[in-house]
């Protein structure tokens, strides 16, 4: 869920390569199953890993060919996208909403196509039902700010203040693990309080702008920052590093490579493992299942993990 400032050497190369799939669209496969992925964002690191899996699931399928489109963060683009890959005929359709309060044109369009859709990593439905031939495959993003908040509240000591780094406002994965951190609050840690709450966008640079000015304007009181995301989380450590502050803790989400390293030297007091693999592989399952008329439920969660410095070793 989470836009990185840089996109690595690998996961460029992997974009190479779906961006290949998308020019040869209109040639497709003689005689394959053609499946569009529409991405919200090429430039998001988090979903580069998602896609690169549900690439591996299909690499041994040779029946099967998958068409990336890149929706660039549009809403609108999205939509158009979706239309334009139904009209070519695709079998089943992969989406990570760009806005999940945006999606029911595309839901709309799948169904009267009369083909399996499958949302991942962003939850479009919340606590509703989803529709028939609709898939949803994702984490329950409200344990990952309960999972930071738990781990933060016990290593205060119960007290002391703290500020939260929010994704997107459009997102629900950002409002859910914001939920996460305040209900934990007002559950387990009523001596802990909130100082601020901030959209950093998922942006690193972001989180290093607000945290700076939260340390001009809380100094001392300031003891942890909780992040919806490694990216802000790691912008965060790096004001707190200019500073020289080295009494306050930083949590974030996702578990890419940078915040387990920044775990490893003490910069991150933890992050919550989200399974990029595990959605990856999880869409990619749903939308084999779903076009071989094999029963599956219509959600498949994929469970969160607290890493610490503890455990770090079993998830490098």
């Amino acid at each position: 869920m989470k836009k990185a400032v840089w996109v690595g050497a690998a996961v460029l190369i992997a974009l190479s390569g779906f961006l290949g799939c998308s020019r040869q669209k209109a040639a497709g496969g003689a005689g394959k199953t053609r499946i569009g992925y529409i991405c919200n964002n090429f430039n998001d690191t988090f979903q580069g890993y998602i896609m690169n899996e549900t690439k591996a699931f299909f690499a041994d399928k040779p029946d099967y060919e998958l068409i990336f489109q890149d929706a660039q963060e549009d809403v609108i683009k999205q939509q158009d996208l979706a239309n334009t890959l139904l009209a070519q005929g695709v079998k089943g359709l992969i989406v990570v909403p760009v806005n999940t309060n945006a999606t029911e044109p595309i839901t709309r369009a799948a169904q009267e196509a009369k083909i399996p859709l499958i949302y991942v990593n962003r939850n479009p439905f919340g606590n509703q039902s989803l529709p028939p031939n609709v898939y949803y495959v994702g984490s329950r993003e409200v344990i990952a700010g309960q999972m930071q908040m738990e781990a933060m509240g016990k290593l205060l000591g119960g007290s002391g203040g703290v500020a939260i780094l929010i994704g997107k406002l459009d997102n629900e994965g950002a409002l859910l693990r914001t939920e996460g951190n305040e209900d934990t609050i007002r559950r387990e840690f009523p001596g802990i309080t909130v100082l601020a709450k901030e959209t950093g966008n998922w942006q690193r640079d972001q989180g290093l702008s607000l945290t700076e000015n939260w340390l001009t304007a809380y100094g001392t009181n300031l003891k942890g920052i909780l992040a919806n995301n490694d990216e802000m989380a790691l912008g965060a450590a790096e004001a707190l590093k200019g500073a020289g502050r080295t009494d306050v803790l930083v949590m974030g989400v996702d578990a890419i490579p940078d915040a387990k390293a920044a775990v490893g030297d003490g910069s991150l007091a933890a992050t919550v493992l989200q399974d990029a693999a595990g959605q990856g592989r999880g869409a990619a399952e749903a939308a084999y299942k779903a076009l071989r008329g094999e029963f599956q439920e219509s959600i498949n969660w994929v469970p969160f993990v607290l890493i610490t410095k503890e455990n770090l070793a079993q998830y490098q």
